[in-house]
C-alpha cells in the first residue's frame, strides 16, 4: 500500500515538472515582417501564415518599407526588434543588405529572406533563395558557349557574374559584360549590331524578374527574337515570365524554375492560392511566382523551427524590456542562438523543393530544373544539383511536331579525322570547340545545323572506326557504336549507307555517291632511250622507208638512163667552159677510143652526158626525204613521176612523224601491272586489302561475285595481314612497298589521295560497286526527318559539288592531270633528243673519215701518175690545198688556168701548178 502511494507521488510530480516546462514555452509566436507596400511576397506571406496555425502560433508584426531607403528599413527593423519579435521574414536589396546584416550580426535576431543570395559570414541570414552561379556554369558548358554577352544588373549583386568570369578565365571564354542599368536606347542597340557583325547570338541575362520583363520587352520590340539568337535567363522563375513574344519570333530561351508545379504537394497549394481572398490589395491577383514560393516556405521553416524548439523544451521567452537595436554597445539577445540553429536544423520539403541550409545559413542539396521554350510552350529538358551537376533529360517522340529543345540543346555529332573529311587546322591547339578542324565535313556539318536550326559540338570517335559489328561479342563499334548506344546524336561523316547498318540506325539521303576502287603505287616513268626520237614511227615503218628510199633511187636511175630526155650534148672550146666531172669523164672515154690523128687539137667533139647516176639519183632522194631539195632534178616526164610520187611519200611520213614527235618527247610513258580486280584476283605477286571494320570489307565478305569472293580468300587468308586499321596507314603501305600492295577503297578517298604529294598514287579500273554515304541517326531520332530534308535541299542548290570541287581539286597539289603533270609540260632534256647529237656527230666523223680516204687514194693515183713517192704526192696536195690559190668555181669545183704541156709534166713546178694538175686529175 506504501509503495503504491509512493509511485503516485513520483508521477505526480513527474507530470508538474512537464507542466510547468510546456508551460515556460509561449504559446504565440511573435514574428516580424519587413515587406515593400503591396508586394506579391507580403500576399503570399499572409497566405502561408493562414497555413501554419499549429501550435506555437505565429504572430505577424508587419512593418510596409520602402526599398531602397536605409532610414525607413533602419526604423522598421527597431520597431519590430522592440516589440520582442523572435525572428523576422522579409526582402532587402543592395542598399539595405549590409544594414540588415549589421543588426542581426550584433543583436543575434534572425532574419529570414527570399531576397537574392549573397556572400557573408554572418550566420543570422537564413537565405531560403538557392545559388545559381553553379547551374548556370554548368548550363554554358553544355552548350559549349565559348563566346556570349552577360547582361546583368546590380539589384540581384554581382556574385553570379564574379562566377562566370573566374570560369571564363579558366576556361578562355570571351565573356562581354553589360550593365542593363545605366544602358541606354543606342548602348542597347549596339550590344546587338556587334553581335549581328560577329555573326554571335548568344546571350546571358541576369536580372530580377521585374527588370527582365521590361528587358525582353526591348528584344522583341528590336526584332531580336529571331531563330540565330540564344538567350539564357538567369532566374528562378522561367514560369513566371510572360515569353509569348519571344516565342513568335522563334528565338532560343533558355531558363531555370526552382517550384516544380507538377509535384503533387506542390499543385494543390497553387491551387488554394488562386482561390485565396487578397483583402484590399490594389495588385492584380497573378500566380504564385518563385519568389512568393520561398516566402512561403519561409513562414513553413520558421514554424518546423520553433515547433522543434518547443519539443526540445527550450525556454526562449523574451521576459522584461526586449532592448534598444541602436544601443552602444550593443545588447545581443541571449536566446537568439538557439533559435539560429533551430532554423538551420530544418529539413522539410517545401514548394521550393528540398529546404536545407549548411552552417552558413544558405540553401544546400536543392535541384534546379533547366527550362527550354519550345513552340507549344516552356519544357523541361534537364536539372542541375550539387552532386550530378547538369543532367540532361528531353525526351521527345517519333513523329511528333513538337521539337523542343531541337534548337538551343547543344547535339553531339560524331565523325572521325579523315582527310579531306574532318582535319585539323594547323593552330588546333590555339583553338577550341569546332573552330579546331576544318574539311568537307566540318563545312557540311555545319550548312546541316544551319538549316534544321540547332547546335552541336564535334566529338571525333573514340576508337576511330566506322562501325562494324564484332562477331565475338555482337557490339557494335566507331561511329555507328556511338549511335546504336546513345552516346552521339548525329553521325556526319563519309559513313557508307549499308544494310546492315540500316538495320541498327538511321541514314539519310546519300550527300555523295561513290565506289570501291584499287590505289596502285604510281609506275617509275620509262626513261627515254637514246634513240627516242625514232619511236614516233615502229621500226617495219623505218625499215620500210629505207627500202623505199634504195628503191626510188634505184628506179631514178634506171629510167634516167633509158629515158633519152635525160642525155644532153655539152661543147666545150678550148680555153672555154670547163666540163663537169661527169662530163670530163665522158670526154675522156671518147678520146681514148680515137686515134692521135682523129683528135681536133682545137675543138672537141659534142659529149653526151646524164646528171643521174646512182650517187647523185641517192643524193636527189635523200634531199627530197630531208624537205632540203638538190642542185639537180630530172628533166624527163617518167623522172618526174618518180620524183613527183617520191615527194608525196616524204611529205605524208614527215607530217606524220612531226605530229608524233612532240607527243613521244614530252610525254613519258608509264605501264601500269594492274588495270582491274581481275588482274588483281589472277595473280598473287602482288598484295591487296582493304580497310579492317568498314564497308568495302563487308562488301567482299558478302559478295556472291566469282572475282571478289576469289579476292576475299585471298584476303582472308594472307599472312601478313592485307587488312589495316586506318586508311592513312594504307596508303602508306601503299607508297612503300614498291608496287607489291594495292588498297581498296571509296573512290572519292581514292581521287583525293592521288591530288596529294608526294603524287606517287594512282587510282586504275573502274569503280567495283556503287554506293553513298549518308547522315546518320539513332533509330527513331526526331533529327532525321529535318536532316534529311537538308540534305535534299543542299543538293538541289549545288552546294554538295561546291564543297566536293573545293576540298578535291582546287586544293589539289598535283595538277589536274594528277602526278607530276607540271613535269610532263616542261622543256625536253637532253636524254629526249640525245640520239639527234649522235647521228650528228658520227655524221661529221664520218665526213672527216671519208675525206681521208678520198685524200689518201687521189695521191696515191696522183703519185703513180707523176712518178713520184706518195709522200712528195700528200705533201704537195696538202701545201696546194690550204694555200688557197685557184679560182672556185660552181658546185664546189675548182676551175684551173692553161699551162703548157710541158709544164704538167713536171712534179711540184708551183703552186698554181700543182693545183692544176689537180683540178685535172679530179
Amino acid at each position: 500500500m506504501e509503495r503504491s502511494v509512493s509511485v503516485s507521488v513520483l508521477y505526480t510530480s513527474l507530470l508538474g515538472v512537464c507542466l510547468a516546462s510546456s508551460a515556460s514555452f509561449p504559446s504565440n509566436i511573435n514574428i516580424g515582417g519587413l515587406f515593400p507596400t503591396e508586394s506579391h511576397e507580403y500576399e503570399v506571406f499572409r497566405f502561408a501564415l493562414s497555413h501554419h496555425q499549429d501550435i506555437p502560433k505565429l504572430v505577424p508584426q508587419v512593418d510596409m518599407v520602402k526599398m531602397g531607403n536605409s532610414f525607413s528599413m533602419t526604423y522598421a527593423f527597431c520597431s519590430q526588434f522592440s516589440k520582442g519579435v523572435y525572428a523576422i521574414i522579409g526582402l532587402y536589396d543592395r542598399k539595405t543588405v549590409n544594414m540588415l546584416m549589421s543588426f542581426c550580426g550584433a543583436l543575434h535576431v534572425c532574419f529570414v529572406t527570399p531576397s537574392f543570395p549573397i556572400e557573408t559570414a554572418n550566420q543570422f541570414v537564413i537565405q531560403l533563395r538557392p545559388e545559381l552561379q553553379d547551374a548556370l556554369v554548368g548550363v554554358i558548358e553544355h552548350y559549349d558557349w565559348t563566346k556570349f554577352v552577360y547582361m546583368y544588373s546590380s539589384d540581384s549583386g554581382l556574385s553570379m557574374l564574379q562566377k562566370v568570369l573566374d570560369t571564363a578565365a579558366e576556361k578562355d571564354w570571351q565573356v562581354t559584360s553589360v550593365n542593363v542599368e545605366t544602358m541606354t536606347e543606342a548602348s542597347f542597340l549596339k550590344v546587338f549590331q556587334d553581335l549581328d557583325k560577329g555573326k554571335e547570338g548568344q546571350i546571358i541575362i541576369d536580372c530580377e524578374t521585374e527588370r527582365l520583363t521590361g528587358i525582353l520587352k526591348k528584344i522583341v520590340e528590336q526584332g531580336k527574337n529571331a531563330k540565330s539568337y540564344h538567350y539564357i535567363l538567369a532566374n528562378l522563375g522561367f514560369l513566371d515570365i510572360d515569353l509569348t513574344d519571344l516565342r513568335k519570333g522563334g528565338a532560343n530561351i533558355t531558363g531555370f524554375q526552382l517550384v516544380n508545379n507538377s509535384e503533387p504537394s506542390v499543385s494543390p497549394i497553387v491551387q488554394q492560392w488562386m482561390e485565396f481572398d487578397i483583402k484590399d490589395s490594389k495588385v492584380p491577383k497573378t500566380g504564385l511566382k518563385y519568389t512568393g514560393a520561398l516566402t512561403y516556405d519561409g513562414v513553413k521553416v520558421m514554424s518546423t523551427a520553433f515547433q522543434n524548439l518547443r519539443r526540445q523544451r527550450i525556454d526562449i521567452s523574451r521576459r522584461g524590456n526586449a532592448g534598444e537595436c541602436l544601443a552602444n554597445p550593443p545588447a545581443p539577445w541571449g536566446q537568439g542562438i538557439d533559435i539560429q540553429r533551430a532554423l538551420q536544423q530544418v529539413r522539410i520539403d517545401g514548394l521550393t523543393g528540398h529546404i536545407q541550409f549548411n552552417e552558413k545559413g544558405r540553401r544546400t542539396n536543392y535541384t534546379v530544373s533547366v527550362m527550354e521554350l519550345a513552340p507549344s510552350g516552356p519544357k523541361k529538358v534537364g536539372y542541375w544539383n550539387e552532386d550530378e551537376k547538369y543532367v540532361t533529360t528531353a525526351s521527345f517522340m517519333r513523329g511528333s511536331n513538337d521539337t523542343y529543345g531541337l534548337q538551343n540543346r547543344t547535339y553531339i555529332v560524331t565523325t572521325i579525322l579523315e582527310s579531306p573529311y574532318v582535319m585539323l587546322k594547323k593552330n588546333h591547339e590555339q583553338l577550341v570547340g569546332n573552330d579546331k578542324y576544318e574539311g568537307y565535313i566540318v563545312e557540311l556539318a555545319a550548312e546541316i545545323a544551319k538549316h534544321v536550326g540547332y547546335q552541336y559540338k564535334l566529338k571525333i570517335v573514340s576508337d576511330g572506326k566506322y562501325g562494324a559489328k564484332d562477331s565475338d561479342t555482337k557490339m557494335w563499334n566507331g561511329m555507328v557504336g556511338e549511335l546504336v548506344y546513345m552516346k552521339a546524336d548525329v553521325a556526319v561523316a563519309p559513313l557508307t549507307i549499308t544494310l546492315v547498318r540500316e538495320e541498327v540506325i538511321d541514314f539519310s539521303k546519300p550527300f555523295m555517291s561513290l565506289g570501291i576502287s584499287i590505289m596502285i603505287k604510281k609506275p617509275t616513268k620509262s626513261k627515254p632511250g637514246v634513240f627516242s626520237f625514232l619511236d614516233p614511227l615502229a621500226y617495219e615503218i623505218w625499215m620500210c622507208i629505207v627500202f623505199a628510199y634504195i628503191g626510188v633511187s634505184v628506179v631514178l636511175f634506171l629510167v634516167s638512163r633509158f629515158s633519152p630526155y635525160e642525155w644532153h650534148a655539152e661543147d666545150y672550146e678550148e680555153g672555154g667552159e670547163p666540163q663537169t666531172p661527169t662530163q670530163a669523164a665522158a670526154s675522156n672515154g671518147v678520146q681514148q677510143g680515137q686515134t692521135p690523128t682523129q683528135q681536133n687539137p682545137t675543138q672537141q667533139s659534142p659529149e653526151q652526158t646524164n646528171e643521174f647516176g646512182i650517187f647523185n639519183s641517192l643524193w636527189f632522194s635523200l634531199g627530197a626525204f630531208m624537205q632540203q631539195g638538190c642542185d639537180i632534178s630530172p628533166r624527163s616526164l617518167s623522172g618526174r613521176i618518180v620524183g613527183g610520187v617520191w615527194w608525196f611519200f616524204t611529205l605524208i611520213i614527215i607530217s606524220s612523224y612531226t605530229a608524233n614527235l612532240a607527243a613521244f618527247l614530252t610525254v613519258e610513258r608509264m605501264v601500269s601491272p594492274i588495270e582491274s580486280a581481275e588482274d588483281l584476283a589472277k595473280q598473287t605477286e602482288i598484295a591487296y586489302g582493304t580497310l579492317d571494320a568498314g564497308s568495302t570489307k563487308e562488301f567482299f565478305k558478302r559478295s556472291k561475285i566469282a572475282v571478289f569472293e576469289k579476292m576475299w580468300s585471298y584476303m582472308k587468308a594472307a599472312d601478313p595481314s592485307v587488312f589495316v586499321k586506318t586508311t592513312d596507314e594504307g596508303v602508306m603501305r601503299v607508297r612503300k612497298s614498291k608496287g607489291k600492295y594495292a588498297y581498296l577503297l571509296e573512290s572519292t578517298m581514292n581521287e583525293y589521295i592521288e591530288q596529294r604529294k608526294p603524287c606517287d598514287t594512282m587510282k586504275v579500273g573502274g569503280n567495283l560497286d556503287s554506293k553513298g554515304y549518308g547522315i546518320a541517326t539513332p533509330k527513331g531520332s526526331h533529327l532525321r526527318n529535318p536532316v534529311n530534308l537538308a540534305v535534299l535541299k543542299l543538293n538541289e542548290q549545288g552546294l554538295l559539288d561546291k564543297l566536293k570541287n573545293k576540298w578535291w581539286y582546287d586544293k589539289g597539289e598535283c595538277g589536274s592531270g594528277g602526278g607530276d603533270s607540271k613535269d610532263k609540260t616542261s622543256a625536253l632534256s637532253l636524254s629526249n633528243v640525245a640520239g639527234v647529237f649522235y647521228i650528228l656527230i658520227g655524221g661529221l666523223g664520218l665526213a672527216m673519215l671519208v675525206a681521208l680516204v678520198e685524200f689518201c687514194y687521189k695521191s696515191r693515183t696522183e703519185s703513180r701518175r707523176m712518178k713520184q713517192s706518195i709522200n712528195d704526192a700528200m705533201r704537195c696536195s696538202t701545201l696546194t690545198r690550204m694555200s688557197g690559190n685557184g679560182s672556185g668555181g660552181e658546185n664546189g669545183r675548182i676551175l684551173t688556168h692553161d699551162f703548157p704541156k710541158t709544164v704538167q709534166t713536171l712534179p711540184c713546178m708551183s703552186h698554181t701548178a700543182s693545183m692544176g694538175l689537180g683540178a685535172s686529175g679530179m
